[in-house]
């Protein structure tokens, strides 16, 4: 053992986190770039049909398959990689899923006229995005600092504001192009998206938690002394590779863990996997993915000129400016707070902007000229409400529930409970962008209000039922759950299994020191 310690710094587990949220990157980039594509012109005249007057249309239904079956394999893949997760480590999973969704990327790519070779394509990418979507905030909540944990998964969230964002710039500055390329170029981008990922096959460690639960010790400390940037002999290595034997081995007890597991009654699993995945509900009903859909519409109602385009371009930019302060708030404030105050501020945008805009705008279709001074000015102020709900939105509910979700979790059955949350995130993505515009019809901005009562609900079910995280070890977070705290009370709630483990491999350190001194020397 080295005679003194070196003094561990963050840094490249900051880098590592960094580069492995490039997946959330890919995964913003591919949900945004397909709806621009949708109105361009030969994208319509390749996929689309031909009406009694011989115009190419692309049809709802169609708009329907070539988006949702992008969905339907989100929601596959996300179940499916807990099984990868498992069987081939993290590392081997992030490798497996990236190169599933370069795959899908290059058939939707090479794709003349077939519209059943675009969705297969679509599909096929969707595993990847999906299984994406779980394997990042499983591999970064287990390699980021507890101190950091928050911020690298916030991360995450930012890289997927920040892809959809760049999507609707790309599709800005090519839906001009007369030709192919138009569609062609934001959506083959994705190969390099995909490849820059498969690079990571070069530098990617394995999660240190996942080596050592399968019995690869030895490995595990060079994960770690890499981690933490000190020598592998470094004293700090073996405190961490104790303290995270003696909490693993507690989480293990029992066995292989089963699905069924992750809603048993044992450590309180069946409340963290429904709290996980209640929080990805309450998310997709927030009500902020509505205005990227009607944005237009809403634009349109205040008299703007805006295109389609530029009006994503807006709520997108508003989008990652918001999600920059999260990066701060989410270890400043906590998680609780964090959802709670956000709950409340989407609430009142919901309310305000649904009822101005029920009973000032002008019926969708109207002329421009035709619109009266009390139109236009509803349609501002529902405008501005609608900006401060993506704003808000940006801060707070979209990073944390996947915050939460990263770090909620014993390792035994980690994979499997991160992909029930993120596959209830897909299966609600899917059933809104399915259904609310057929409820929008009808009772047109009154539906803010179904989104209204969520977000109240969603401040009721923080409250009773998510506990803070904040500033604790994966381990810790475990230990909380089993004492049954009161998530009121876990702000203040102090751990001792991490004391205790820590003491016992301080302990541990010491007997080996002793036990060299007191060893005779041989010549």
């Amino acid at each position: 053992m080295t005679a003194t310690r070196a003094i561990p710094t963050n840094r490249y587990a900051i880098q590592l986190a960094i580069f492995i949220a490039f997946g959330g990157f890919l995964f913003g980039y591919d949900i945004g770039v397909i709806s621009g594509c949708l109105i361009m012109p030969d994208f319509v005249r390749r996929f689309g049909q031909v009406d009694e007057n011989g115009q190419h249309f692309l049809s709802s239904s169609r708009q329907s398959i070539i988006t949702s079956l992008l969905s339907a394999g989100t929601f596959v893949g996300a179940l499916a990689q807990a099984f990868t997760s498992d069987r081939f480590g993290r590392r081997g999973s992030i490798l497996i899923w990236a190169a599933v969704f370069t795959v899908g990327v290059t058939i939707q790519t090479a794709t003349e006229f077939s519209i059943v070779q675009l969705t297969i394509g679509r599909f096929i990418a969707g595993l990847g995005v999906g299984a994406l979507s779980a394997i990042v905030p499983l591999y970064n909540g287990e390699t980021s600092p507890k101190a950091l944990r928050g911020a690298m998964l916030v991360l995450y969230q930012l890289q997927i504001i920040i892809g959809i964002f760049l999507s609707y710039i790309l599709d800005l500055a090519t839906h001009n192009i007369k030709n192919s390329a138009s569609w062609r170029v934001p959506v083959g981008l994705q190969l390099l998206l995909g490849l820059v990922l498969l690079s990571g096959v070069f530098f990617l460690p394995e999660s240190p938690r996942h080596l050592l639960g399968t019995g690869r010790r030895a490995e595990a400390r060079t994960v770690l002394a890499t981690l933490n940037s000190v020598p592998e002999d470094d004293g700090l290595v073996d405190e961490l590779v104790g303290e995270l034997e003696f909490a693993i081995n507690a989480e293990n007890e029992g066995g292989k863990a089963t699905w069924a597991e992750c809603f048993s009654s044992r450590n309180n699993l069946w409340k963290r996997t429904l709290n996980g995945m209640m929080l990805q509900f309450i998310q997709q009903l927030n009500g902020q993915n509505f205005y990227y859909y009607y944005g237009d519409t809403f634009f349109q109602s205040a008299g703007t000129e805006l295109s389609p385009y530029v009006i994503q371009v807006i709520l997108g930019a508003v989008s990652v400016v918001g999600t920059v302060p999260a990066l701060y708030l989410i270890e400043s404030w906590g998680r609780r707070r964090s959802l709670l105050t956000g709950a409340l501020m989407e609430a009142a945008c919901s309310l305000i902007a649904g009822l101005v805009g029920h009973f000032t705008l002008a019926p969708t279709g109207t002329p421009k000229n035709l619109l009266t001074k009390r139109n236009k000015q509803g349609g501002d102020t529902l405008i501005a409400f609608a900006v401060l709900h993506v704003f808000s939105f940006s801060i707070f509910w979209g990073p944390t529930p996947w915050v939460y979700l990263g770090e909620s979790f014993p390792l035994r059955v980690r994979p499997k409970s991160i992909a029930l949350g993120s596959a209830t995130n897909w299966l609600w993505n899917f059933l809104l962008s399915f259904f609310a515009p057929r409820i929008a019809v009808r009772i047109g901005p009154l539906i803010l209000l179904i989104f209204f009562g969520m977000l109240l609900f969603g401040y009721v079910y923080v409250y009773l039922f998510i506990p803070e995280t904040r500033g604790l070890t994966l381990e810790e977070v475990d230990e909380m759950y089993r004492a049954g705290i009161k998530p009121w009370h876990s702000a203040d709630w102090k751990p001792h299994l991490g004391e205790e483990a820590h003491q016992r491999a301080l302990k541990e350190l010491e007997q080996q020191g002793d036990e060299k001194r007191s060893s005779p020397i041989s010549d």
